[in-house]
């Protein structure tokens, strides 16, 4: 079974115990994860780098995590961010969310916790406010990573759910082979764009022929029944 929506996600965290815990958290959920100790690393990343959601600390090294959030957002920067708070204090909250953080976590939370609040976040930045994706007669449950056909459970390898879940989040755009290759590996992985189409090959022949479309030179769309 595969766990969690299939996104990349950048980590930033300088504590190494914790940097360590959640990366394997994270990776363990099914996220391609890219990591970061400090701040000033983190606001480069995240300012030319695509993500789909950011945990990200306020304590942090070299720049502090409000003033990486602030700069991300002045530039346009949409992605959601989770903020990790050391302090049960409320001002430290306050402004976070004024800078324009999605949602929080004081330390110490539960893994489990983190994971569900990201899961959430995804979703509503997807335009997905359930946790269970639809589209035509398939349907992905992120909870559980369990795909159906016609109410079928249908057996798929972690690359192929991987494939499957972005392209779910995403109906109707068309979706390049890098794009898909990015959320796919995480950062230190030898990527190949051309394994993609051996994934979306294989997906095909478990779900109906027509439902992935290919865009010439372009990339993948999902074909939404009406």
């Amino acid at each position: 079974m595969h766990r969690g929506e299939i996104m990349r996600v950048l980590l930033v965290e300088d504590e190494p115990t914790l940097n360590i815990q959640l990366d394997r958290a994270l990776q363990g959920a099914g996220y391609a994860v890219d990591v970061s100790t400090n701040g000033r690393d983190a606001w480069v990343l995240g300012d030319v780098e695509t993500f789909d959601a950011v945990v990200l600390d306020l304590g942090l090294p070299q720049m502090d995590g409000l003033t990486v959030l602030k700069r991300w957002r002045a530039a346009g920067r949409s992605m959601p961010v989770l903020i990790l708070t050391a302090r049960d204090n409320w001002h430290e909250k306050v402004a976070g969310i004024d800078a324009g953080a999605d949602d929080y976590l004081t330390k110490p939370f539960h893994t489990e916790e983190l994971l569900a609040r990201l899961r959430g976040l995804i979703r509503r930045s997807s335009g997905h406010a359930s946790p269970v994706l639809v589209c035509g007669p398939v349907e992905l449950d992120t909870r559980s990573s369990c795909v159906t056909l016609h109410g079928q459970r249908v057996t798929l390898t972690s690359h192929e759910f991987k494939v499957l879940s972005y392209l779910m989040h995403h109906p109707h755009a068309v979706v390049s082979r890098t794009e898909l290759t990015e959320h796919i590996y995480a950062q230190d992985h030898d990527r190949d764009s051309n394994t993609i189409e051996v994934f979306v090959g294989r997906l095909r022949k478990k779900l109906p022929p027509d439902f992935i479309e290919t865009v010439r030179g372009l990339g993948y769309r999902l074909v939404v029944p009406a």
